[in-house]
């Protein structure tokens, strides 16, 4: 069956009915790019996030959670840049609920529906007078058009080079239906969610709870299957708003068309993970993994988590070096049954090793291959019907001079 959707690529966050957003520049970074932003939903929307694994949250996330544990509606999510407000004890949650307090009073609505986001160093306090006086701009810099989206996306970027976008439109129930989304993300980055923030919007009727499980499958598959570096950040979260304002019958599981919902964000969510991927600090090339035949999806995903987060397979890619040796010792030690003797690696079309043997292939078309953006590994462990797929992104000198010298 082909997909459920067609893609809207100039859509964004106010693409789906009843959704503003906008941005500005507070004075949080030390450049004149905007580093406050904020999404409106004009009704209170379902809502669901998920966050980082990291046992040192940040401050933005405690007060999300209670935003969502009141009655699992938004009406806005707000976002700075330029400071993570992590590790900023006492105060850093006073500063988070104050942010919370104050868009809430801008913008005409409980405190509780109002979640936080925040991205950058950690461990410095946020200027509170600056962030204070940017949130009461902010009102009257929402706009329901891409100009408005185009603003919130530039003020959720740190290191990143590009802004990342996806949307989809479909039918459900005979009503047009949007989901859309945005994210930042480009170093510290791992699975289990990194140092990335992902917004997604829609106009679907559906409920919180409904919404909340769908996400999180959705992002084992997205966003979990993703790395740059392997370390996974204090700050990271994934919000989304259901505004309703389709029409549709609510979703649920049982709605004959709950599937093409579920493949729209995934597709949406999917198109963002690859972003942050391939915008890796430093990085110069996208590198995808695919494993099949395993025993299961689980034994998939850890071995295709193992290969994308090799040090020495991501710095082969980097100098085009068709070194499969790294990547079979990646599956070797990825912690899931393998055997030993079956195991096929293509690069791209090219066969470099089959049922665990080597064989000739042309280096030349191999290192033409590799000099490319986007580098396909793929495995076939030829011992079942799991598969997975990751994204990752080659390992570059300039990785290391971005984070030398991060703070300063």
């Amino acid at each position: 069956m082909g997909k459920r959707y067609d893609i809207v690529p100039e859509g964004g966050v106010t693409t789906p009915k009843g959704f503003t957003a906008g941005g500005l520049h507070c004075g949080l970074k030390k450049t004149d790019r905007h580093d406050l932003g904020a999404i409106v939903c004009e009704v209170p929307a379902a809502a669901a996030a998920v966050y980082t694994t990291n046992l040192f949250q940040a401050a933005p996330l405690q007060v999300t959670r209670e935003s969502l544990a009141e009655e699992g509606k938004l009406r806005a999510v707000l976002v700075n840049s330029g400071n993570a407000n992590a590790c900023t004890g006492e105060q850093g949650e006073r500063d988070a609920h104050a942010m919370r307090a104050e868009l809430a009073e801008a913008i005409g609505v409980p405190k509780h529906q109002v979640a936080v986001a925040s991205t950058g160093v950690i461990g410095e306090l946020l200027k509170m007078d600056r962030v204070s006086a940017g949130i009461g701009q902010l009102p009257a810099r929402l706009k329901g058009d891409a100009a408005g989206a185009e603003d919130f996306c530039q003020a959720i970027l740190t290191t990143d080079l590009v802004k990342k976008t996806a949307c989809v439109r479909f039918d459900v129930d005979g009503r047009t239906v949007t989901i859309a989304g945005a994210a930042k993300g480009s170093g510290m980055i791992h699975p289990n969610m990194a140092t990335m923030l992902g917004f997604v919007t829609t106009d679907a009727e559906i409920g919180s709870e409904e919404l909340q499980a769908l996400l999180r499958e959705v992002t084992n598959l997205t966003f979990n299957m993703i790395t740059v570096d392997g370390d996974t950040s204090t700050n990271d979260m994934l919000v989304a708003m259901a505004s309703g304002l389709a029409g549709n019958r609510p979703l649920t599981r049982s709605h004959p068309e709950w599937d093409a919902f579920a493949e729209g964000l995934r597709y949406v969510c999917q198109e963002l993970a690859k972003a942050i991927a391939r915008d890796g600090e430093g990085a110069t090339k996208l590198i995808e993994t695919t494993v099949a035949g395993a025993e299961s999806d689980e034994a998939a995903q850890a071995i295709a988590k193992t290969i994308i987060g090799s040090s020495l397979v991501k710095s082969a890619a980097f100098g085009a070096d068709a070194n499969w040796g790294r990547i079979i010792a990646a599956v070797g030690r990825a912690g899931v049954p393998v055997n030993v003797n079956t195991v096929d690696v293509r690069l791209g079309d090219i066969l470099v090793l089959e049922q665990s043997r080597p064989i000739p292939f042309d280096e030349d078309a191999a290192l033409a291959y590799l000099k490319g953006d986007t580098v396909a590994i793929d495995v076939n462990l030829h011992m079942g019907g799991g598969r997975a797929i990751a994204w990752g992104c080659d390992l570059t000198y300039d990785y290391v001079r971005i984070n030398a010298a991060y703070r300063t």
